[in-house]
Protein backbone atom coordinates (compact mmCIF):
# COMPACT_ATOMS: atom_id res chain seq x y z
CA UNK A 1 0.00 0.00 0.00
CA UNK A 2 1.49 3.14 -0.56
CA UNK A 3 2.39 5.70 1.86
CA UNK A 4 -1.15 8.27 0.78
CA UNK A 5 -3.60 5.43 0.76
CA UNK A 6 -1.92 4.06 4.25
CA UNK A 7 -2.86 7.62 5.19
CA UNK A 8 -6.39 7.95 4.06
CA UNK A 9 -6.97 4.38 5.00
CA UNK A 10 -5.92 5.71 8.81
CA UNK A 11 -7.64 8.51 8.57
CA UNK A 12 -10.85 6.76 8.32
CA UNK A 13 -10.11 4.57 11.38
CA UNK A 14 -9.12 7.24 13.57
CA UNK A 15 -12.28 8.93 12.46
CA UNK A 16 -10.16 12.26 11.52
CA UNK A 17 -8.67 13.87 8.93
CA UNK A 18 -5.22 14.11 8.43
CA UNK A 19 -2.83 16.66 7.99
CA UNK A 20 0.66 16.05 6.14
CA UNK A 21 2.27 15.58 9.99
CA UNK A 22 -0.76 14.95 12.38
CA UNK A 23 -4.38 14.70 12.77
CA UNK A 24 -6.70 17.33 12.98
CA UNK A 25 -10.14 17.07 14.21
CA UNK A 26 -13.20 17.85 11.51
CA UNK A 27 -14.29 20.47 12.86
CA UNK A 28 -10.74 22.42 13.25
CA UNK A 29 -10.60 21.42 9.19
CA UNK A 30 -14.18 22.76 8.27
CA UNK A 31 -13.24 26.06 11.02
CA UNK A 32 -10.12 26.16 8.55
CA UNK A 33 -12.23 25.84 5.20
CA UNK A 34 -14.93 28.81 6.38
CA UNK A 35 -11.59 30.93 7.00
CA UNK A 36 -10.15 30.69 3.87
CA UNK A 37 -13.60 31.36 2.33
CA UNK A 38 -14.06 34.19 4.36
CA UNK A 39 -10.83 35.79 3.62
CA UNK A 40 -11.44 34.64 -0.47
CA UNK A 41 -14.69 37.02 0.16
CA UNK A 42 -13.06 39.52 2.04
CA UNK A 43 -9.92 39.97 -0.96
CA UNK A 44 -12.39 39.88 -3.67
CA UNK A 45 -14.67 42.23 -2.34
CA UNK A 46 -11.55 44.81 -1.38
CA UNK A 47 -10.34 44.91 -4.92
CA UNK A 48 -13.17 45.56 -6.41
CA UNK A 49 -14.62 48.02 -3.54
CA UNK A 50 -13.68 51.52 -5.42
CA UNK A 51 -16.15 50.56 -8.04
CA UNK A 52 -18.97 51.13 -6.53
CA UNK A 53 -17.56 54.09 -4.21
CA UNK A 54 -15.85 55.99 -7.35
CA UNK A 55 -17.50 59.35 -6.63
CA UNK A 56 -17.16 59.31 -2.84
CA UNK A 57 -13.53 58.63 -2.78
CA UNK A 58 -12.73 60.85 -5.84
CA UNK A 59 -14.23 63.55 -3.66
CA UNK A 60 -13.28 63.06 -0.46
CA UNK A 61 -9.38 63.10 -1.77
CA UNK A 62 -9.67 65.57 -4.35
CA UNK A 63 -8.62 63.38 -7.41
CA UNK A 64 -10.93 62.26 -10.72
CA UNK A 65 -13.13 59.24 -10.69
CA UNK A 66 -10.94 58.08 -13.38
CA UNK A 67 -7.67 57.72 -11.24
CA UNK A 68 -9.89 56.22 -8.73
CA UNK A 69 -10.73 53.61 -11.41
CA UNK A 70 -7.02 53.08 -11.84
CA UNK A 71 -7.17 51.64 -7.95
CA UNK A 72 -8.86 48.56 -9.33
CA UNK A 73 -6.57 48.39 -12.75
CA UNK A 74 -3.33 48.93 -10.59
CA UNK A 75 -4.57 46.65 -8.24
CA UNK A 76 -5.68 43.30 -11.13
CA UNK A 77 -2.23 44.21 -12.98
CA UNK A 78 -0.12 43.90 -9.78
CA UNK A 79 -1.42 40.82 -9.08
CA UNK A 80 -0.64 39.32 -12.54
CA UNK A 81 2.75 40.40 -12.08
CA UNK A 82 3.61 39.25 -9.05
CA UNK A 83 1.99 35.90 -8.50
CA UNK A 84 4.80 33.60 -9.75
CA UNK A 85 8.10 35.28 -8.57
CA UNK A 86 6.52 35.81 -5.02
CA UNK A 87 4.81 32.28 -4.82
CA UNK A 88 8.53 31.21 -5.91
CA UNK A 89 9.66 33.14 -3.07
CA UNK A 90 8.25 32.06 -0.43
CA UNK A 91 8.17 28.30 -1.59
CA UNK A 92 9.76 27.30 2.02
CA UNK A 93 7.55 28.75 4.47
CA UNK A 94 5.33 26.81 6.56
CA UNK A 95 1.56 27.43 5.65
CA UNK A 96 0.55 28.77 8.69
CA UNK A 97 3.45 31.32 8.91
CA UNK A 98 3.04 32.29 5.66
CA UNK A 99 -0.71 33.15 5.66
CA UNK A 100 -0.61 34.70 9.39
CA UNK A 101 1.75 37.32 7.60
CA UNK A 102 -0.53 37.35 4.76
CA UNK A 103 -3.57 38.40 6.36
CA UNK A 104 -1.47 40.47 8.83
CA UNK A 105 -0.29 42.51 5.80
CA UNK A 106 -3.59 42.73 4.25
CA UNK A 107 -5.23 43.72 7.57
CA UNK A 108 -2.70 46.20 8.02
CA UNK A 109 -2.98 47.75 4.28
CA UNK A 110 -6.90 47.80 4.81
CA UNK A 111 -6.35 49.84 7.62
CA UNK A 112 -4.33 52.37 6.11
CA UNK A 113 -6.40 52.70 3.04
CA UNK A 114 -9.40 53.42 5.46
CA UNK A 115 -7.07 56.13 7.39
CA UNK A 116 -5.63 57.28 3.50
CA UNK A 117 -5.24 61.02 3.98
CA UNK A 118 -4.30 60.99 -0.11
CA UNK A 119 -4.69 59.29 -3.37
CA UNK A 120 -1.01 58.55 -2.93
CA UNK A 121 -1.20 56.64 0.11
CA UNK A 122 -4.91 55.02 -0.71
CA UNK A 123 -2.78 53.61 -4.22
CA UNK A 124 0.20 52.64 -1.88
CA UNK A 125 -2.03 50.62 0.26
CA UNK A 126 -4.13 48.88 -2.69
CA UNK A 127 -0.92 47.61 -3.93
CA UNK A 128 0.65 46.58 -0.18
CA UNK A 129 -3.05 44.73 -0.37
CA UNK A 130 -2.32 43.15 -4.22
CA UNK A 131 1.03 41.45 -3.03
CA UNK A 132 -0.73 40.07 -0.06
CA UNK A 133 -3.70 38.60 -2.34
CA UNK A 134 -1.09 37.60 -5.28
CA UNK A 135 0.53 35.04 -2.49
CA UNK A 136 -2.88 34.11 -0.62
CA UNK A 137 -4.22 32.74 -4.33
CA UNK A 138 -1.04 31.01 -4.57
CA UNK A 139 -0.93 28.69 -1.60
CA UNK A 140 -4.97 29.10 -0.38
CA UNK A 141 -6.01 25.66 -2.93
CA UNK A 142 -2.93 23.83 -1.53
CA UNK A 143 -3.17 24.57 1.85
CA UNK A 144 -6.83 23.50 2.26
CA UNK A 145 -6.56 20.69 -0.21
CA UNK A 146 -3.87 18.76 1.65
CA UNK A 147 -6.10 18.83 5.17
CA UNK A 148 -8.32 16.40 2.84
CA UNK A 149 -8.08 13.35 1.21
CA UNK A 150 -7.96 13.58 -2.95
CA UNK A 151 -10.92 11.79 -3.54
CA UNK A 152 -13.26 15.42 -1.92
CA UNK A 153 -10.49 17.80 -3.31
CA UNK A 154 -13.01 19.37 -5.74
CA UNK A 155 -16.36 20.09 -3.07
CA UNK A 156 -13.15 21.75 -0.98
CA UNK A 157 -12.20 23.99 -3.56
CA UNK A 158 -15.25 24.92 -4.46
CA UNK A 159 -16.52 25.31 -0.42
CA UNK A 160 -13.09 27.70 -0.41
CA UNK A 161 -13.72 29.19 -3.86
CA UNK A 162 -17.59 29.81 -2.80
CA UNK A 163 -16.34 32.92 -0.73
CA UNK A 164 -14.85 34.77 -3.99
CA UNK A 165 -18.44 33.60 -5.36
CA UNK A 166 -19.95 35.54 -2.68
CA UNK A 167 -17.81 38.98 -2.52
CA UNK A 168 -18.78 39.84 -6.19
CA UNK A 169 -22.45 38.86 -5.64
CA UNK A 170 -22.76 39.92 -1.58
CA UNK A 171 -19.90 41.81 -0.85
CA UNK A 172 -19.22 44.52 -3.29
CA UNK A 173 -23.03 45.68 -2.86
CA UNK A 174 -22.91 45.46 1.04
CA UNK A 175 -19.90 47.55 1.17
CA UNK A 176 -21.07 50.00 -1.29
CA UNK A 177 -24.17 50.54 0.79
CA UNK A 178 -22.12 51.12 4.07
CA UNK A 179 -19.85 53.45 1.76
CA UNK A 180 -22.87 55.32 0.54
CA UNK A 181 -24.22 55.23 4.43
CA UNK A 182 -21.35 55.54 6.59
CA UNK A 183 -18.40 56.63 4.54
CA UNK A 184 -16.03 54.96 2.20
CA UNK A 185 -13.67 54.72 4.92
CA UNK A 186 -16.00 52.85 7.41
CA UNK A 187 -16.40 49.89 4.12
CA UNK A 188 -13.05 49.09 4.65
CA UNK A 189 -12.85 48.78 8.21
CA UNK A 190 -15.88 46.54 8.09
CA UNK A 191 -13.88 44.25 5.82
CA UNK A 192 -10.83 44.59 8.17
CA UNK A 193 -12.81 42.88 10.78
CA UNK A 194 -13.70 39.82 8.66
CA UNK A 195 -10.13 39.83 8.12
CA UNK A 196 -9.31 39.55 11.52
CA UNK A 197 -11.49 36.63 11.98
CA UNK A 198 -9.95 34.84 9.86
CA UNK A 199 -6.38 35.32 11.04
CA UNK A 200 -7.37 34.23 14.57
CA UNK A 201 -8.80 30.71 13.06
CA UNK A 202 -5.43 30.56 11.00
CA UNK A 203 -3.55 31.33 13.85
CA UNK A 204 -5.64 29.21 15.88
CA UNK A 205 -6.22 26.09 14.19
CA UNK A 206 -3.77 25.87 11.51
CA UNK A 207 -1.37 23.46 11.69
CA UNK A 208 1.84 24.36 11.23
CA UNK A 209 3.16 22.24 8.53
CA UNK A 210 6.26 22.11 6.10
CA UNK A 211 5.02 22.98 2.77
CA UNK A 212 6.63 20.24 0.90
CA UNK A 213 5.50 17.54 3.31
CA UNK A 214 2.17 18.29 2.54
CA UNK A 215 0.32 15.76 -0.19
CA UNK A 216 -1.27 18.43 -1.99
CA UNK A 217 2.46 20.54 -2.41
CA UNK A 218 2.80 18.96 -5.77
CA UNK A 219 0.37 17.66 -8.48
CA UNK A 220 -0.92 13.72 -8.16
CA UNK A 221 -0.27 13.61 -12.35
CA UNK A 222 2.32 16.09 -13.76
CA UNK A 223 2.34 16.98 -17.05
CA UNK A 224 3.84 20.27 -18.15
CA UNK A 225 2.24 20.50 -21.22
CA UNK A 226 -1.53 20.19 -20.22
CA UNK A 227 -0.39 22.56 -17.42
CA UNK A 228 0.33 25.02 -20.48
CA UNK A 229 -2.90 24.37 -22.38
CA UNK A 230 -5.18 24.56 -18.55
CA UNK A 231 -3.75 27.96 -18.04
CA UNK A 232 -4.38 29.13 -21.71
CA UNK A 233 -7.80 27.97 -21.72
CA UNK A 234 -8.39 29.48 -18.57
CA UNK A 235 -6.93 33.02 -19.69
CA UNK A 236 -8.66 33.09 -22.91
CA UNK A 237 -12.00 31.57 -21.25
CA UNK A 238 -11.60 34.70 -18.45
CA UNK A 239 -11.09 36.97 -21.22
CA UNK A 240 -14.29 35.95 -23.40
CA UNK A 241 -16.26 36.66 -19.65
CA UNK A 242 -14.74 40.30 -19.06
CA UNK A 243 -15.37 41.04 -22.59
CA UNK A 244 -19.06 40.58 -22.37
CA UNK A 245 -19.79 40.94 -18.43
CA UNK A 246 -17.66 44.36 -18.23
CA UNK A 247 -20.18 45.83 -20.34
CA UNK A 248 -22.97 44.07 -19.29
CA UNK A 249 -24.91 46.81 -17.97
CA UNK A 250 -24.95 48.85 -21.15
CA UNK A 251 -25.87 45.44 -22.70
CA UNK A 252 -28.90 44.91 -20.97
CA UNK A 253 -29.99 48.76 -21.48
CA UNK A 254 -28.69 49.13 -25.08
CA UNK A 255 -29.82 46.42 -26.70
CA UNK A 256 -32.48 44.45 -24.28
CA UNK A 257 -34.15 47.58 -23.21
CA UNK A 258 -34.23 46.55 -19.40
CA UNK A 259 -35.67 49.46 -17.55
CA UNK A 260 -32.62 51.26 -14.65
CA UNK A 261 -34.39 49.18 -11.71
CA UNK A 262 -34.49 46.07 -13.47
CA UNK A 263 -30.39 46.16 -14.19
CA UNK A 264 -29.87 45.29 -10.45
CA UNK A 265 -31.68 41.97 -9.95
CA UNK A 266 -30.54 41.27 -13.64
CA UNK A 267 -27.05 41.16 -11.90
CA UNK A 268 -27.79 39.32 -8.80
CA UNK A 269 -29.60 36.49 -10.86
CA UNK A 270 -26.11 36.89 -12.79
CA UNK A 271 -24.35 36.11 -9.28
CA UNK A 272 -26.72 33.79 -7.52
CA UNK A 273 -26.63 30.81 -10.55
CA UNK A 274 -22.68 31.42 -9.68
CA UNK A 275 -23.16 30.52 -6.30
CA UNK A 276 -24.92 27.49 -6.99
CA UNK A 277 -22.55 26.65 -10.21
CA UNK A 278 -19.73 26.95 -7.84
CA UNK A 279 -20.76 24.55 -5.72
CA UNK A 280 -22.10 22.13 -8.55
CA UNK A 281 -18.51 22.44 -9.92
CA UNK A 282 -16.80 20.83 -6.81
CA UNK A 283 -18.82 17.48 -7.07
CA UNK A 284 -18.63 17.16 -10.83
CA UNK A 285 -14.51 18.59 -10.39
CA UNK A 286 -13.88 15.45 -7.97
CA UNK A 287 -15.79 12.50 -10.56
CA UNK A 288 -14.92 14.05 -13.94
CA UNK A 289 -12.08 16.47 -13.89
CA UNK A 290 -12.30 17.13 -17.40
CA UNK A 291 -15.69 17.63 -17.92
CA UNK A 292 -16.24 19.73 -15.10
CA UNK A 293 -14.18 22.76 -17.30
CA UNK A 294 -15.69 21.28 -20.95
CA UNK A 295 -19.00 21.04 -20.27
CA UNK A 296 -20.02 24.57 -18.41
CA UNK A 297 -17.31 26.11 -21.04
CA UNK A 298 -20.00 24.88 -23.87
CA UNK A 299 -22.35 26.40 -22.25
CA UNK A 300 -20.91 29.27 -21.71
CA UNK A 301 -20.47 29.91 -25.76
CA UNK A 302 -23.80 29.27 -25.94
CA UNK A 303 -24.85 31.84 -23.36
CA UNK A 304 -23.06 34.12 -24.79
CA UNK A 305 -23.93 33.05 -28.47
CA UNK A 306 -27.40 33.80 -27.59
CA UNK A 307 -26.98 37.25 -26.29
CA UNK A 308 -25.71 38.22 -29.36
CA UNK A 309 -28.21 36.22 -31.86
CA UNK A 310 -31.55 37.31 -29.23
CA UNK A 311 -30.42 40.07 -27.33
CA UNK A 312 -33.95 42.20 -27.78
CA UNK A 313 -35.58 39.34 -26.62
CA UNK A 314 -35.84 39.59 -22.33
CA UNK A 315 -36.72 36.20 -21.71
CA UNK A 316 -33.88 34.71 -23.44
CA UNK A 317 -31.68 37.30 -22.08
CA UNK A 318 -32.91 36.75 -19.16
CA UNK A 319 -32.29 32.60 -19.49
CA UNK A 320 -28.20 33.62 -21.12
CA UNK A 321 -27.34 35.24 -17.95
CA UNK A 322 -28.23 32.47 -15.45
CA UNK A 323 -26.52 30.24 -17.66
CA UNK A 324 -23.30 32.54 -17.65
CA UNK A 325 -22.97 32.90 -14.20
CA UNK A 326 -23.98 29.35 -13.44
CA UNK A 327 -21.01 28.52 -15.95
CA UNK A 328 -18.25 31.29 -14.84
CA UNK A 329 -18.41 29.69 -11.82
CA UNK A 330 -17.67 26.47 -12.59
CA UNK A 331 -14.76 27.25 -14.67
CA UNK A 332 -12.18 28.52 -11.83
CA UNK A 333 -12.86 25.61 -9.47
CA UNK A 334 -12.77 23.15 -12.33
CA UNK A 335 -9.53 24.83 -13.15
CA UNK A 336 -7.83 25.00 -9.97
CA UNK A 337 -8.41 21.41 -9.59
CA UNK A 338 -7.21 20.38 -12.82
CA UNK A 339 -3.97 22.31 -11.54
CA UNK A 340 -3.58 20.45 -9.00
CA UNK A 341 -3.80 17.14 -10.94
CA UNK A 342 -0.75 18.47 -13.48
CA UNK A 343 0.77 20.91 -11.96
CA UNK A 344 4.83 20.53 -13.32
CA UNK A 345 6.28 21.49 -10.01
CA UNK A 346 4.88 22.93 -6.90
CA UNK A 347 1.31 23.46 -6.84
CA UNK A 348 1.68 27.08 -4.97
CA UNK A 349 3.78 28.42 -7.80
CA UNK A 350 1.25 26.16 -10.54
CA UNK A 351 -1.39 28.11 -8.78
CA UNK A 352 -0.05 31.46 -9.19
CA UNK A 353 0.59 31.00 -12.45
CA UNK A 354 -3.32 30.39 -12.87
CA UNK A 355 -4.05 33.34 -10.72
CA UNK A 356 -1.62 35.60 -13.29
CA UNK A 357 -3.54 34.12 -15.83
CA UNK A 358 -6.80 34.80 -14.60
CA UNK A 359 -5.98 38.48 -13.73
CA UNK A 360 -4.65 38.68 -17.22
CA UNK A 361 -7.79 37.67 -18.82
CA UNK A 362 -9.81 39.79 -16.71
CA UNK A 363 -7.29 42.88 -17.70
CA UNK A 364 -7.71 41.88 -21.43
CA UNK A 365 -11.40 41.26 -21.25
CA UNK A 366 -11.91 44.31 -20.31
CA UNK A 367 -9.33 46.39 -22.71
CA UNK A 368 -11.25 44.02 -25.80
CA UNK A 369 -14.78 45.10 -24.85
CA UNK A 370 -13.91 48.51 -24.02
CA UNK A 371 -12.17 49.04 -27.57
CA UNK A 372 -15.28 47.07 -28.95
CA UNK A 373 -17.59 49.18 -27.54
CA UNK A 374 -15.78 52.72 -28.87
CA UNK A 375 -15.38 51.13 -32.53
CA UNK A 376 -18.53 48.79 -32.98
CA UNK A 377 -21.55 48.45 -30.71
CA UNK A 378 -22.17 47.19 -27.39
CA UNK A 379 -23.71 44.09 -28.79
CA UNK A 380 -20.37 43.14 -30.39
CA UNK A 381 -19.06 41.98 -26.97
CA UNK A 382 -21.06 39.10 -26.69
CA UNK A 383 -19.99 38.06 -30.07
CA UNK A 384 -16.34 38.37 -29.49
CA UNK A 385 -16.86 36.78 -25.84
CA UNK A 386 -18.27 33.94 -27.18
CA UNK A 387 -15.72 33.35 -29.58
CA UNK A 388 -12.67 33.97 -27.15
CA UNK A 389 -14.65 30.96 -24.79
CA UNK A 390 -15.03 29.00 -27.85
CA UNK A 391 -11.42 29.22 -28.71
CA UNK A 392 -10.92 28.08 -24.86
CA UNK A 393 -13.45 25.00 -24.98
CA UNK A 394 -11.35 24.24 -28.45
CA UNK A 395 -7.85 24.22 -25.96
CA UNK A 396 -9.70 22.28 -23.39
CA UNK A 397 -11.04 19.64 -26.07
CA UNK A 398 -7.45 18.84 -27.32
CA UNK A 399 -6.40 17.65 -24.22
CA UNK A 400 -7.03 14.05 -24.55
CA UNK A 401 -4.96 13.38 -27.53
CA UNK A 402 -1.88 15.26 -26.16
CA UNK A 403 1.06 12.97 -26.10
CA UNK A 404 0.96 11.54 -22.73
CA UNK A 405 4.16 11.65 -20.34
CA UNK A 406 6.96 9.07 -21.01
CA UNK A 407 6.42 5.44 -19.54
CA UNK A 408 7.81 4.64 -16.31
CA UNK A 409 7.25 8.38 -15.02
CA UNK A 410 5.84 7.90 -11.27
CA UNK A 411 3.70 10.67 -9.78
CA UNK A 412 4.81 11.36 -6.44
CA UNK A 413 1.73 10.58 -4.39
CA UNK A 414 1.62 7.64 -6.30
CA UNK A 415 -1.98 8.10 -7.77
CA UNK A 416 -2.74 7.44 -11.60
CA UNK A 417 -4.31 10.13 -14.06
CA UNK A 418 -8.09 10.72 -13.27
CA UNK A 419 -10.16 9.88 -15.89
CA UNK A 420 -12.84 12.24 -16.94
Amino acid sequence: MSRPEEMHHSARRSGKLLSPVGEITPLAAAGIVASMAVAAFSFVTTENLPIGLLSLIAGDLNTSVSSVGLLVTCYGLTVAVVSVPVAKLTLGIPRRILLIRILGIFLVATWISAAAPSYWVLLLARLLTSLSQAVFWAVVAPTVAGLFQPAVRGRILALTFSGASLGGVLGVPAATWIGQSAGWRIAFVALSGLTALALVVVILRLPDTDPERNHASRGTDPDRRVYALVVSANALMVAGVFTTYTYLVAFLDEVSGFASRSITPMLLVYGAAGVLGGLAAGAASDRYPRLAFTAPSAVLVGALGGLYLFGEDKGVVIACVSLAGFACACVPIATQNRIMQVAPGSTDVASAGNSAAFNLGIASGALIGGVLVETADVRSVALVGAVLAAAALTLALIEPVLPRRAPGTVPRTGESRSAG
